[in-house]
């Protein structure tokens, strides 16, 4: 059977250089079909985050997977065997017996070969879903997408959460800076890997670094290394995060933390690609994208000169930002469902589901602390549930937040207020602060969008001011300075 391009098909589980090995190396290679062999430290990690790793860098079309009995009572307490990955799977049975063949088809395996291996057994089986597979390189293309998303776990089906994901692609085929926003926990870490792995940069170092958790004075030599004696306890040489990730992803969160100093270099870094170790005077040069990443508004710190404008200029050539978890309700059971399923199974645990009085807590508590604080109260009260449903009394909500479910007037009216506000800001910024232009467009008269202005205590100067400054740079820009 020929292919318009050489397919590619990994081989997990087996020993390594083993007569079964070697049987199917042979009849696949003798087929044209490329084999790769999982590394032998993958070789015990069948799950699906752990298969999703080693298919980032082999790109298969297909997977055949050796799997044992321990692996199939492993995949039953699972709920299923780990076919979440874009690829199909078959399964080398190593002495199965009918029913528990069949127990593998049913739990999520596309097909499966038992020894010994023969050439009439193995490549009508692989052909067949071969042919059914996505072999162009465009669909290579789309697979590697679809495998990057799946490995950093991006769940969401809401459209203000699909609305700020689907730049992703875009984003990662070039090296454009990009600043993410969003309140604490809201997955900025997750996008700026998702951009990383989505990049041709995938196969290099994606580095993070949280720049609130180091102290102020050690901040250079963690971003650009030291030379031994450049202060006081520097007995060695040490190569910063910027030298780690070259070639590769620097991801700064919390940047607004970086002092003014350290704001300056970096700066430098980002328009020559170049820098010095704390106490060289060498210049070293990285090839680096850089994704940053704030919880606050840094444009107001910069009127405040807590933070370089220039520098906030070359971070913000692209913008995303993350709504927060109250923004996003219809997620809400989607998340709490997968980090159940994530956290059984880290526990060891059966799969769980959730009660009535379980979901409705999840659906009215305020989520203050966003999708991270959601998937912490998820992972303990997968802990701590004795039965195969998590109940509402299993949920450790933090005293200081916990909320009493409200009504549906009073739920309304929350959602309804937070809707107007976020609203009017967005249509005032688009109109560039001309509240008669943002009234017409709203559909209301001027003096009825005054008022909820007032009521929403908004600031149309702030705002006049912000989108003045951006047209500024802009035109700054346009006359002859890079966006790189």
């Amino acid at each position: 059977m020929k292919f318009l391009h050489s397919p590619i098909v990994l081989l997990v589980g087996f020993l390594p250089a083993s007569p079964q090995v070697i049987q199917l190396k042979t009849i696949l290679e003798d087929a044209e079909i490329n084999v790769v062999i999982a590394e032998e430290r993958s070789r015990a990690r069948t799950n699906s985050e752990a298969l999703g790793e080693v298919c980032i860098g082999a790109q298969p079309s297909l997977i055949i997977q050796s799997t044992d009995q321990r692996q199939l009572e492993e995949a039953q307490g699972a709920g299923g065997f780990p076919n979440s990955l874009p690829v199909p799977v078959i399964v080398a049975a190593q002495d199965f017996a009918a029913d528990q063949i069949r127990t593998l088809l049913e739990l999520g395996a596309n097909d499966f070969i038992t020894p010994p291996f023969t050439e009439s057994s193995i490549l009508p089986r692989v052909w067949r879903l071969l042919r059914h597979s996505t072999l162009s390189s465009s669909g290579h293309e789309s697979l590697h997408q679809r495998m990057a998303i799946d490995r950093v776990g991006l769940i969401g089906k809401s459209p203000i959460f699909l609305e700020e994901t689907k730049r992703l692609k875009s984003l990662a085929r070039c090296d454009i800076t990009v600043l993410i926003g969003g309140e604490t926990g809201t997955g900025k870490e997750l996008i700026a890997r998702a951009i990383h792995y989505l990049s041709p940069r995938s196969d290099r170092p994606f580095v993070p670094v949280d720049c609130g958790a180091i102290p102020a004075e050690l901040t250079e030599s963690e971003l650009f290394g030291h030379e031994r004696g450049a202060f006081t306890g520097a007995v060695t040489k040490t190569q910063g995060l910027i030298s780690a990730a070259d070639q590769g992803t620097l991801f700064l969160d919390e940047v607004d933390a970086l002092n003014l100093s350290v704001q300056a270099k970096l700066l430098r870094f980002l328009q020559e690609m170049e820098y010095r170790s704390l106490g060289s005077s060498e210049i070293k040069k990285a090839d680096v994208r850089l994704i940053s990443a704030t919880n606050r508004d840094l444009l107001e710190r910069v009127k405040r000169n807590e933070f370089r404008k220039d520098l906030y200029y070359r971070l913000n050539v692209v913008q995303l930002h993350l709504p927060s978890l109250r923004q996003r309700r219809e997620d809400i059971l989607l998340l709490a469902q997968h980090f159940a399923s994530k956290h059984a199974a880290r526990f060891n645990q059966p799969q769980r589901k959730f009660s009535t009085d379980a979901i409705q807590k999840l659906l009215t508590y305020h989520w203050p602390g966003n999708v991270r604080e959601l998937e912490n109260i998820v992972a303990a009260a997968v802990a701590l549930c004795d039965g195969p449903l998590i109940c509402g009394c299993d949920f450790s909500f933090s005293g200081e937040h916990e909320e009493s479910p409200a009504s549906f007037r009073d739920a309304k009216a929350r959602v309804i207020i937070e809707f107007e506000r976020e609203y009017i800001v967005r249509l005032l910024s688009s109109c560039d602060g001309n509240v008669s232009k943002a009234a017409r467009v709203a559909g209301k008269n001027r003096r009825a969008f005054w008022e909820l202005i007032r009521k929403h205590k908004i600031s149309v100067q702030d705002l006049k001011k912000d989108t003045d400054e951006l047209e500024t740079e802009t035109n700054a820009r346009a006359r002859g300075f890079s966006l790189g």
